[in-house]
């Protein structure tokens, strides 16, 4: 049962309107996620039948206020333009694929205008592209994606970057997408209201609860090769740490104070390979995000992937999947 202390909101990242309700406005690119759309405004909608009164409102906007396309290939009614609609107080950027492609001068400026008038100013998924282009994440904590955070760390080297499902920072909130714009709005449902109503919003979502801002955004290694041993699972997370400089075979032994020999037998029980050929792999696949979410060179791309030499990597590349790194790269821009 809830009661009358729903009333009493806290400060914190979100601007309330004058009559206390919170707008969250949401800035579509082309190709955003609309998982992440609905995912951020579904525990809204029920939050506001449960309690019974409007907690929050939400809208849409895009740069000339047509309808924009998700990736999907869908598109929702048409949205709000940014150059004729009232400044909105809480705007998240929502982008997915190719990002950079979709930044405008008039989107920099306009997220410029909003960020001197005081608006709390996210993004969810990839949209920190343009709040980075913008120059608006200095000095903030921020996420984003895990697919997309190899490429926008070669890209934007000087910014603070976390694998958490999503950061609050003073007037900042960024968000991993997916189903996780659902975990940070019932963060805040909870924090501006009460937890009861967090929890009854996840027994409408048929969701056991929400997930901590920490948690990890992809499955860890013993649930995605159903691995167990506490050798191997350390082995492979320091490959995944270390992919632009590779650790050796003896630097891996050495950490798990194993021999070499040892640690060649683990990986082959498990994994059926070598330790060298499952860290090439992690290798190629980093370089695989790379090309398709970051304008980096293929020889810059190579150098990030912990390789010596463009012709050594390109020659990996193709015996893994067929193709150049360069007619991959032509194939899905």
């Amino acid at each position: 049962m809830l009661t009358e202390a729903i009333l009493k909101t806290k400060e914190g990242a979100l601007i309330a309107d004058d009559d206390g309700v919170f707008t969250l406005s949401f800035l579509l690119l082309p190709e955003y996620a609309m998982v992440s759309l609905l995912s951020a405004i579904e525990p809204l909608r029920i939050a506001n039948r449960l309690a019974g009164k409007t907690l929050f409102r939400w809208q849409c906007f895009s740069e000339n206020g047509d309808s924009v396309l998700a990736s999907n290939g869908m598109a929702l009614q048409e949205s709000l333009d940014i150059s004729q609609a009232p400044r909105p107080r809480n705007l998240f950027v929502n982008a997915s694929f190719n990002p950079e492609k979709h930044i405008t001068d008039l989107c920099i400026k306009w997220l410029r205008d909003l960020h001197k008038q005081g608006s709390m100013i996210g993004a969810l998924d990839t949209g920190c592209y343009l709040l980075a282009r913008a120059k608006l994440l200095q000095g903030y904590n921020m996420t984003l994606h895990w697919e997309a955070k190899p490429a926008f760390q070669e890209r934007y080297p000087q910014l603070k970057v976390s694998g958490e499902l999503f950061e609050i920072d003073k007037r900042r909130i960024t968000c991993a997408g997916g189903n996780a714009a659902t975990d940070m709005v019932l963060h805040l449902i909870e924090y501006y209201y009460q937890a009861d109503l967090a929890i009854l919003v996840c027994e409408q979502l048929i969701k056991s609860g929400a997930r901590n801002h920490s948690d990890n955004q992809r499955l860890g290694w013993s649930k995605r090769l159903n691995i167990h041993n506490p050798k191997i699972l350390k082995a492979l997370a320091l490959m995944g740490d270390h992919i632009e400089a590779p650790l050796s075979a003896s630097d891996l032994a050495d950490a798990l104070s194993i021999s070499i020999r040892q640690l060649e037998r683990l990986f082959l029980q498990h994994l059926k390979c070598t330790p060298s050929s499952y860290y090439l792999q992690l290798r190629i696949e980093h370089a695989r995000y790379l090309l398709s979410d970051s304008g980096l060179s293929i020889s810059d791309i190579a150098l990030a992937s912990g390789f010596s030499s463009t012709a050594h990597f390109s020659r990996r590349y193709r015996e893994f999947y067929g193709t150049t790194a360069s007619q991959y790269r032509s194939l899905i821009h």
